[in-house]
């Protein structure tokens, strides 16, 4: 076993080495998923800091507050959701002047269309929660929106084309920008408009570096055929990401209205705490996919060798970390916002998990986006939305405050199957073959599973650091025993006789 583990950086180094210098496919999604995953690290890290700070700074009730006021806001966002970035991508012209310029004033005026909409709902927002803090708090944090939609479209020109540096530098610069001003405003204003006037500010500062990074300026005419194709694609898009909104938001909408908002800030930074790096990756992957699939789009059988590879992947990368969360949640909660925010630990779990589904199923999704067929996610997104309306209230109301987050993975399980059903049939997806990949991940996170239930029998618990420490080192151990397992299984770590991403 020592002869493999041995073996692992140098294969690594060896194969990462070939496909950085490659011009395939696999190289450049390598490429820039270097360059997205590096500078969102970086910024999850800045996030994770301002997290730990601002828990110390502000009270829970900042929190919740801030919850409500983004919750209510993207919900009037996607319903004029239009898809249009992901259009651009998609679009084999794309690239083109007359698409650029339509998908900038369709974004812009979708932007604006979005905010005029808040800042009249905001007072209405306000009444019903007993609030009268949310409407001002609602008008400045979504003039984000308005920087958002005034991206430059050469920037998003430049993930077409897998040119992922600029769009990390814009996408993730701002992000870093803006948690540095939200730092600092806390310590000035030590209330929750520190981050809302930060919120804001991050899509200030993206929308100024992409035309820094990425020059464009706006004109007329519109070309209408460019027009009605981006259009075209944007009604598959119809109603589904008020369907997702509903999914992930309803739960801060009903907790924050049948708990005291306190009890909200708890539960929202327990499930932030996953949710941050689970967006982390959704984000990576989608973003270096997205464009990868689309080159690819009629060759089912590469699709679905991804695909499986991916699912394995990102198996035996979240099951341990799941287990990991389950055990030591409180202890980790603990650790990084104070001991009041350890009574998240059940939401913590229960978010660990909807997570990991999350990210198996987003990896469908892109599949269907690449081949223009974004209508096809909408089933899933329905079905989620129907049972976490149906459960999130009575979970809540009868099991407390992590009730609401076992009804949002209840529903993902479910769309998750149906997308993987849906798939099935549009690409011939073997299920065997698919359930295989899960394997070596079963197996890992059972030997997870049982070395922490015999720290946890045999020996006395440790204090919080301690505990933290021994389950990740633990995941860690575990990591690297797959890794050998799969070196004398498979001969390599990356190696490929295809042409697979």
């Amino acid at each position: 076993m020592l002869k493999p583990l041995s073996q692992i950086p140098q294969k690594l180094r060896a194969s990462v080495s070939a496909l950085a210098n490659s011009e395939s496919l696999k190289g450049r999604v390598l490429r820039g998923g270097a360059w997205l995953g590096g500078a969102s690290f970086v910024e999850q890290v800045f996030r994770f800091g301002r997290n730990m700070l601002l828990t110390r700074l502000l009270v829970p009730e900042a929190f919740g507050t801030m919850a409500i006021v983004l919750s209510a806001a993207s919900v009037i966002e996607v319903v004029l959701h239009m898809g249009i970035r992901e259009a651009l991508v998609q679009n084999p012209r794309g690239r083109e002047e007359d698409y650029m310029r339509a998908a900038w004033w369709m974004a812009l005026g979708r932007a604006a269309s979005i905010y005029l909409l808040v800042y009249l709902l905001a007072p209405f927002f306000s009444r019903f929660y007993g609030n009268s803090d949310l409407t001002g708090l609602a008008r400045v944090a979504t003039l984000g929106v308005l920087f958002d939609g005034a991206l430059s479209p050469r920037a998003i020109v430049a993930m077409k084309e897998m040119k992922f540096s600029k769009w990390a530098m814009v996408t993730y610069g701002g992000g870093i920008c803006g948690v540095l001003i939200t730092v600092m405003l806390s310590l000035y204003l030590r209330n929750v408009w520190a981050l809302a006037i930060g919120y804001c500010s991050e899509n200030g500062v993206r929308c100024i570096l992409s035309f820094a990074l990425c020059p464009w300026y706006p004109h007329l005419p519109l070309n209408r055929g460019a027009l009605r194709e981006l259009v075209r694609f944007s009604k598959g898009l119809f109603g589904l990401a008020l369907l997702n909104i509903i999914f992930i938001r309803a739960d801060i909408f009903v907790l924050g209205k049948i708990y005291p908002v306190a009890q909200l800030g708890f539960y929202s930074m327990a499930v932030l705490m996953v949710q941050t790096p689970a967006t982390f990756l959704i984000n990576v992957m989608f973003q270096t996919l997205l464009p990868a699939y689309s080159r690819i789009q009629n060759d089912h059988d590469r699709i679905n060798r991804i695909l499986i590879k991916g699912a394995g992947a990102t198996a035996l990368l979240g099951l341990p970390l799941l287990v990991f969360v389950a055990f030591y949640g409180q202890s980790l909660l603990t650790l990084v916002y104070g001991h009041a925010y350890g009574a998240g630990s059940i939401a913590l779990a229960l978010a660990a998990g909807t997570a990991l589904f999350n990210m198996l199923n987003n990896q469908i999704t892109v599949i269907f986006f690449s081949k223009a067929l974004p209508q096809l996610h909408r089933r899933c997104n329905a079905v989620m939305a129907v049972v976490v309306l149906v459960l999130v209230y009575p979970a809540a109301k009868f099991l407390g405050v992590w009730g609401a987050q076992l009804a949002c993975l209840i529903a993902i399980i479910i769309g998750y199957l149906l997308q993987l059903e849906r798939l099935r049939k549009l690409t011939g997806l073997s299920l065997s073959e698919y359930r295989k990949a899960f394997a070596i991940p079963a197996l890992v996170t059972l030997g997870v599973m049982v070395v922490l239930l015999l720290a946890r029998s045999l020996g006395p618990q440790f204090r919080v650091v301690p505990s933290v420490t021994f389950g990740l080192v633990v995941c860690l151990i575990a990591y690297a025993l797959s890794a050998a397992m799969l070196l004398r299984t498979s001969g390599g770590i990356v190696e490929s006789k295809g042409a697979d991403v």
